[in-house]
């Protein structure tokens, strides 16, 4: 961790807080809710020990990046054009795009934008799904956390009777469990929560306290913006590839725990087929040159809970493309 170099890139006037470790080809590392560059701490440090140029910013709104000065109009393509700014500002022509939660889905669109400067995809947590149909819930249940967080204001007003701290307690040790997040009629999210409940064995009070010093310093705001609220307006450019495939060769990490399973099959495909295969049945068609592996006991958190198994599986595809 100590040799992580840290550094604020200029990006079309707005600074993106990254942190880099290695030389050789590149590799942009893409969190998710609630996460920061730090959720990649395990995977810094292994692709530069493996002769790879490990980046992971803290996206637009989020971390020590800074905020847009109209975060309320933000979208899915200001993040992929951010990344744009970020390789050129680096001097790096094309990488590798890894991208967990939402970060999977900036990672693709990327891609379907910028195709010419993707190298290869790995996606954690979160299967290939076009533009307009990220975080589509429709079907999902009525207290399901992401139509909560689609409401304006009804995430904030949640998260506001807590501090940052608990907030993001809550969320690590709610979306680590097997089970969707859904609220009863009349309750929130957080109401979930149950405080006896410790936090997962691979997630420490420092980790806990890295995570909270970074969203007090960044707020709510944004990271409510993007994914949630934005996922409900006009996909703009972004619709234009509504679509296309991605072309570029893909492999998705799932863990058979994460809660995003469930979601998956009851949203997505309908079924609840515990043997159902998502090669074919969910994405194949439009990520055609993709490979997916399943980690039995793996969570949400897949990159964080079993980090030497994700690097040995990152690493290989890496090292294949």
């Amino acid at each position: 961790m100590d040799k992580i170099q840290h550094k604020q890139v200029d990006v079309g006037g707005l600074n993106l807080h990254v942190a880099e470790i290695g030389s050789g080809p590149a590799v942009l590392l893409l969190h998710g809710f609630p996460e920061i560059w730090y959720s990649w701490r395990y995977q810094l440090t292994a692709l530069a020990e493996a002769g790879f140029h490990a980046i992971a910013p803290d996206l637009r709104g989020y971390g020590l990046s800074d905020q847009p000065s109209e975060p309320e109009k933000a979208t899915f393509f200001d993040i992929v054009e951010d990344l744009v700014g970020l390789l050129d500002a680096l001097g790096i022509e094309k990488g590798f795009v890894v991208g967990k939660d939402f970060g999977a889905a900036i990672a693709y669109y990327f891609d379907l934008c910028h195709p010419d400067r993707v190298k290869g995809i790995v996606t954690l947590g979160l299967p290939y799904r076009k533009p307009g149909e990220f975080a589509k819930a429709d079907l999902a249940p009525k207290g399901f956390y992401v139509r909560h967080w689609q409401e304006p204001g009804r995430g904030l007003a949640d998260f506001g009777r807590f501090d940052v701290k608990t907030v993001i307690r809550n969320i690590y040790t709610l979306f680590s469990r097997s089970e969707l997040p859904v609220a009863e009629d009349g309750k929130e999210i957080m109401d979930l929560y149950d405080p006896s409940t410790p936090l997962p064995p691979w997630f420490t009070e420092d980790d806990l306290q890295m995570y909270s010093s970074l969203y007090e310093k960044s707020g709510f705001v944004f990271p409510l913006q993007v994914p949630y609220l934005c996922s409900k307006r006009d996909w703009g450019r972004l619709a234009h590839f509504r679509d296309c495939t991605v072309q570029a060769p893909c492999l998705l990490i799932m863990g058979n725990k994460d809660y995003e399973m469930k979601f998956i099959k009851s949203e997505i495909v309908k079924s609840d087929d515990p043997n159902l295969d998502m090669k074919y049945e969910i994405v194949k068609s439009d990520v055609p040159n993709l490979d997916i592996k399943y980690l039995s006991e793996g969570s949400h958190f897949v990159q964080e809970q079993f980090p030497e198994e994700v690097n040995k599986l990152l690493l290989g595809f890496l090292n294949q493309h």
